[in-house]
């Protein structure tokens, strides 16, 4: 996600640097909650239920294998398409607090879903 320049000063000089470490070393260019992998487009149903077309299946919010009940869900009628970008994210969301453990490679939808509480909190 991007930095709002007001943020800006809260990171250091080399974050780009350093969070590229993060979601390309450590992470190996995947969403370390649920798996998607940066800069592909993959199908998704809107609840975090997409298609890995690696493992020609499709996963849940959390990256598990999962099986669509045949007749209950029309998933190519409510299939959309997103282009997956992955972000570092602060598990704490202490942006001075920036040792490996606190830090996070998601992807935007888990990056929202995990920062959700303390926008609201913000507010």
């Amino acid at each position: 996600m991007p930095i709002r320049r007001e943020h800006r000063v809260f990171y250091p000089i080399h974050w780009p640097q350093f969070s590229a470490v993060i979601r390309f070393g450590r992470a190996k260019g995947q969403c370390e909650a649920c798996g998607r992998p940066h800069g592909r487009t993959v199908f998704h149903l809107g609840d975090g239920r997409w298609w890995d077309e690696e493992a020609a299946s499709w996963r849940d919010g959390a990256g598990r294998i999962i099986c669509l009940a045949v007749g209950t869900d029309d998933a190519l009628g409510i299939a959309r398409t997103t282009r997956v970008v992955l972000a570092t994210a602060h598990r704490n969301h202490d942006t001075a607090d920036n040792s490996p453990a606190n830090l996070a490679a998601f992807c935007q939808r888990c990056h929202m879903l995990h920062d959700a509480p303390e926008h609201q909190r913000r507010r």
